[in-house]
């Protein structure tokens, strides 16, 4: 074989090329028929007995009332299951996981080490039934590889959308230096996600969109997990939001929006960002507004019930920290429930990476007794959620020409909203990743 010939060389590449290609075909062109013994449709609301979902190529071909198969496709037999569009939460941070070492990692821990917690916290993510999600904040642009590895099939994970690292005002909440000393503290700029007035505004945007981030996220008001004094003071002046919401918008971009206080809110909605998350503080004044402009509201009802119980735990969190998580957590529920009441846009968010990366759907049950019923919570992580990412034509339902992303529970998720949390079955743009054992 070493003395094979430069033309014999090209010829078995040439062979090797189209057997690839061929196999790569065949995989991709797979045919599937998926035998729904309940199937929930987002946009209704409903669940409707016995459907078959044709599934060619990754995407949804045709779904159809009864069992069927095509000739051709490979059945996956589901007829005992509800089964429903992939869940997407859209406040999520993967390359993060709370715990007792978390305000020492920025000393200790490098890029690749956060990575490597990402590529797990990502197939926990996908297992648990959540095929896409937002990652509202990392560093050193460790979402923005992660998701071009799931993307190009490296590692398993769900859909990212991200916005790489956190844009915030010097001292404000995800500046990353808070809480350092003076000789690392330094001057971090908008490279760095900190920024001072309209022009390096325009600049951290800029550098966004240079990272290769798929959205921006603006932190408004202080924050809780912070080290710093305000949970809530607003941080951005109004046309330092303005210059944010304008570039974000000339590169194709929304805009995610932290906050917590009121004032700091209402200035990012007159703005014209697409999402507030969190909201602790909004009045029915805040939600009238919402409501005008059409601006989404996370609630991310998780991390509030998470922090205030790590709380009450004495030595947890810094005791700045601590006294912001006791006030500031167990007010958002009420939030949510009077947002709910008032017809401001939802779509489910979880914080996780706060909480513990697989455990997002314990969002569900707490919007169910915030008030919402279970078909519209389900529809606030499907529905709802594709129309905040505008990328309605390709998620949120399982529909002829969508991606066939879905997830299948025993029993009736209308009736008990957590079985939710024990999903069986996985699919993402058509191939398994998780069957019922």
């Amino acid at each position: 074989m070493k003395h094979i010939t430069l033309s014999a060389k090209r010829l078995l590449g040439g062979l090797l090329g189209l057997t690839l290609l061929t196999l790569s075909t065949f995989v991709q062109a797979e045919k599937i028929a998926v035998h729904a013994g309940w199937l929930f449709d987002s946009e209704t609301g409903r669940l409707m007995e016995k459907r078959t979902i044709h599934i060619d190529g990754g995407k949804v071909e045709s779904v159809e009332r009864g069992f069927h198969q095509r000739e051709g496709e490979r059945v996956i037999d589901l007829s005992a299951y509800s089964v429903l569009p992939g869940l997407m939460d859209m406040h999520t941070h993967l390359s993060y996981e709370f715990g007792p070492r978390t305000y020492t990692e920025a000393f200790t821990w490098n890029p690749a080490d956060y990575t490597l917690r990402s590529v797990n916290t990502a197939e926990r993510t996908l297992k648990a039934g959540f095929t896409t999600v937002r990652d509202l904040g990392d560093s050193g642009n460790v979402t923005v590889s992660l998701r071009n590895a799931i993307n190009r099939g490296d590692i398993i994970g769900p859909r990212v959308y991200t916005a790489g690292k956190s844009i915030a005002t010097t001292g404000g909440h995800a500046d990353p230096t808070n809480g350092h000393n003076h000789r690392l503290m330094g001057s971090p700029g908008p490279a760095e996600g900190v920024v001072n007035g309209v022009a390096s505004a325009r600049e951290a945007v800029r550098q966004r969109y240079k990272d290769g981030a798929d959205l921006i996220k603006i932190t408004a008001t202080g924050g809780v997990l912070s080290v710093a004094k305000s949970g809530q003071n607003p941080q951005f002046m109004q046309d330092e939001l303005e210059a944010v919401v304008q570039t974000a918008k000339d590169y194709g971009f929304t805009v995610a929006v932290h906050a917590h206080g009121k004032e700091g809110m209402e200035r990012a909605i007159r703005a014209g960002v697409d999402s507030i998350e969190h909201g602790t503080y909004m009045d029915d004044e805040t939600m009238k507004l919402m409501v005008k402009n059409g601006t989404w509201y996370v609630p991310t009802l998780l991390a509030g019930d998470w922090v205030t119980q790590k709380a009450a735990i004495e030595g947890f969190f810094p005791e700045m920290v601590r006294t912001k998580a006791a006030k500031i957590g167990p007010l958002i529920q009420d939030t949510f429930s009077r947002a709910h009441k008032k017809g401001v846009k939802i779509a489910y968010g979880t914080d996780t990476g706060v909480s513990r990366h697989g455990d997002n759907a314990k969002e569900f049950a707490l919007m169910v007794e915030g008030g919402m019923s279970p078909a519209d919570a389900i529809r606030s992580a499907t529905w709802n959620a594709a129309q905040l990412l505008q990328a309605e034509d390709e998620l949120g339902s399982i529909a002829p020409g969508k991606w066939a992303d879905m997830i299948a529970v025993v029993g009736n998720p209308l009736e008990d909203i957590t079985t939710l949390e024990r999903v069986q079955f996985v699919m993402k743009g058509g191939e398994v990743y998780k069957q019922p054992e």
